[in-house]
């Protein structure tokens, strides 16, 4: 069916942001919708990306996806594509302009290129400027997380400039839907530690590297599937495939870029640049021909020295004996024997392998740290410490192969003394902590600037759980006090706000408690009741209330097959208590059951535990006022991380009717 819509009509569609006139629509996917725009002060055309309300589900993760933009937009490079300005609609909506590039992206061009490509000059030109763009934001601690054909464009002068740095990927969304919520586009250049929802580094964007590599020399992607979920799997389980015979001097770089494990791709975007050059000079460079000279001597220091010593007076000998007689070329290099004193001396070969290979200054301190950071000393005793070794360390040999392991696990030793020390209220240790660990991680660039960024993660935990703590204790002021420090140690200020608000709340509802607290003196036990699935869908309907998912965040399951209420991975009737919903839904519930008659509220554990349970089926927790889980569901009892926007397929409600 067509409807008709009027030129006016759409334009009213339009989101309507202050500075710009939005044009028309000219991209859209399942996180955000992309509009044409004209930047009313300038005068200029600008690509404008909305976030769709579903994509940003609160105001903290709002915060959190506008400050990354702000982090992005201060990448200046050639090949990046900038951000002009980070805003909201006047529906409140996050969007940030950007430059438009009209020439189209990528993908595109290789879907023309019908098969095997012979224009191996811009093959290369292109993956060195994506490779360069790389460099420059993997070095200030900036990894990618969605390389892929679609997120190159070109410009007006045909130089290819990589989008949606560290955004796109916040929710895998991608033009290229093949079910709901999930991006064949994503999951076609996506590593196997992603998909498997595993932490990632600047390695993970390699990868991507590597799958687009292969894409613009066949014209097609390295692995096909029906599904996405089938594409992660090959990802992670199949062989690297082999290309066509005349792309064969391509195959090792893929191999490498495609490597299962991230230990075996290229260390570095400049690395991998490295082994491009030597793609484009037919396998030779002068870096390679420096690093094979650099070798040769390395291996020539083991030699003998009356070995070296006869060889050089042979060499002499060989020349006087040419520069003194006319002979044929061919007469001069019959040499029947020397004289003994000229004869070298051969080499034992028994002594040649026992002989050990040079040690690098490094590796001592390498032993030493390891040593100390199992014993725990992590920056005492004075001159016995971790800390101090991996500094001589990185001081004596940068590029030790076994430095960076043990760089990553002093800066994890030192995350996880700060976080304990903001749990327990010593901000002075904590910030010596972070002082170190922010220090080491900046002199030893760009090494440790990943690890930097996990610290700042444990840091936000710490402090989440401190106010948690001080919640239950009603201790506002030292919640007042962790929000203050958010910024200073997980450089996030959204999350300072958020943990403001919470603390800011402690001791509101004292009263009330108070009082509730009394009526269980008295000893009046609480009627509960548990909220069935037929109840909760009544209320969805009435509200149009979008369902929580079940699974866990980064979870690939939780895309391709997601679970609510309606579905939670086993049969119920209707009459069943409701699982999989939120704390903030059963919140919702009794205030739409209370403005429509009935007086009901969510439990505190005394009431719950002054009331008999009886349920049929599996068991389940149920939901308290406090937004904690009391109880124990069919999954038995076992410790978890509670978040308040999410469902639990062993979690229900179980509601007060006063």
């Amino acid at each position: 069916m067509t409807v008709e819509t009027s030129h006016n009509d759409a334009a009213n569609a339009l989101p309507r942001i202050a500075g710009y006139r939005l044009l028309r629509e000219i991209g859209q996917g399942g996180m955000s919708t992309v509009y044409l725009a004209e930047q009313e002060s300038l005068g200029r055309k600008v690509a404008v990306k909305v976030m769709l309300p579903e994509a940003l589900t609160d105001e903290v993760s709002r915060r959190r996806f506008e400050n990354e933009a702000r982090t992005i937009a201060r990448l200046d490079h050639p090949n990046i594509v900038g951000i002009y300005e980070v805003g909201r609609t006047q529906d409140d909506l996050p969007y940030y302009a950007m430059p438009y590039l009209g020439r189209g992206h990528l993908g595109q061009r290789i879907a023309r290129q019908h098969g095997i490509a012979h224009d191996h000059t811009r093959i290369i030109a292109t993956l060195r400027a994506l490779l360069e763009a790389l460099d420059y934001a993997h070095v200030r601690g900036i990894v990618h997380r969605d390389v892929k054909a679609e997120n190159v464009l070109f410009d007006d002068s045909e130089r290819p400039q990589l989008a949606d740095f560290g955004i796109a990927l916040r929710k895998g969304i991608n033009p290229r839907l093949t079910m709901t919520g999930l991006a064949v586009g994503s999951t076609a250049y996506m590593p196997p530690e992603q998909a498997r929802g595993e932490d990632v580094d600047s390695r993970a964007d390699l990868y991507s590297i590597g799958v687009l590599a292969w894409e613009m020399l066949t014209g097609s992607l390295p692995y096909n599937a029906a599904d996405a979920l089938s594409m992660a799997v090959m990802h992670a389980k199949d062989p690297i495939p082999r290309l066509p015979a005349e792309l064969m001097r391509w195959q090792r770089f893929i191999d490498r870029a495609m490597a299962k494990s991230p230990a075996q791709r290229f260390r570095s975007a400049q690395q991998m640049l490295e082994a491009l050059d030597r793609i484009a000079s037919g396998g030779l460079s002068v870096d390679a021909m420096f690093a094979n000279g650099a070798m040769l001597w390395r291996r020539m220091r083991v030699v003998p020295k009356p070995m070296l010593i006869g060889g050089g007076l042979l060499c002499a000998a060989m020349i006087g004996v040419a520069s003194q007689h006319e002979a044929k070329v061919e007469d001069f290099f019959r040499v029947e024997s020397l004289p003994a004193a000229f004869r070298p001396i051969p080499p034992d070969p028994v002594d040649r392998m026992l002989q050990p290979p040079p040690e690098s200054p490094a590796q001592s301190w390498v032993t030493s740290g390891e040593a100390q950071l199992a014993a725990r000393k992590i920056t005492s005793p004075k001159g016995d410490n971790a800390y101090d070794s991996v500094i001589a360390a990185y001081t004596a040999d940068p590029a030790h192969e076994g430095l960076q392991p043990l760089l990553v696990s002093v800066l994890g030793a030192l995350g996880d003394e700060m976080a304990t020390r903001l749990r327990k209220g010593d901000e002075d240790k904590a910030r010596d902590y972070l002082e170190r660990a922010t220090g080491l991680a900046n002199r030893t660039a760009p090494l440790g600037t990943q690890a930097l960024g996990d610290i700042h993660e444990k840091a936000a935990d710490a402090l989440n759980r401190r106010v948690a703590a001080a919640e239950k204790k009603r201790n506002r002021d030292d919640a007042m006090t962790a929000a203050s420090l958010a910024n200073e140690f997980a450089g996030d200020q959204a999350l300072a706000d958020a943990l403001r608000a919470r603390a800011e709340k402690i001791g509101v509802a004292d009263d009330e408690e108070a009082a509730i607290a009394s009526a269980d003196a008295q000893h009046r036990p609480a009627s509960l009741h548990p909220l069935t699935r037929a109840e909760y869908a009544r209320f969805a309907a009435a509200t149009g209330r979008v369902s929580s998912l079940c699974r866990e965040k980064l979870s690939l399951l939780r895309i391709v097959k997601p679970r609510d209420w309606k579905e939670p991975g086993f049969s119920q009737s209707e009459s069943n208590p409701v699982v999989c919903v939120s704390y903030e839904d059963a919140q919702a519930y009794a205030q739409w059951a209370s403005r429509n008659g009935q007086r009901v509220r969510l439990p505190t554990s005394a009431e719950l535990g002054a009331s008999p349970s009886a349920t049929s089926g599996r068991s389940v927790a149920t939901w308290l006022r406090d937004g904690s889980i009391a109880g124990t569901g069919w999954r038995g009892p076992r410790p978890r991380t509670i978040e308040r926007t999410r469902g639990y397929d062993d979690v229900g409600v179980r509601l007060v009717h006063e």
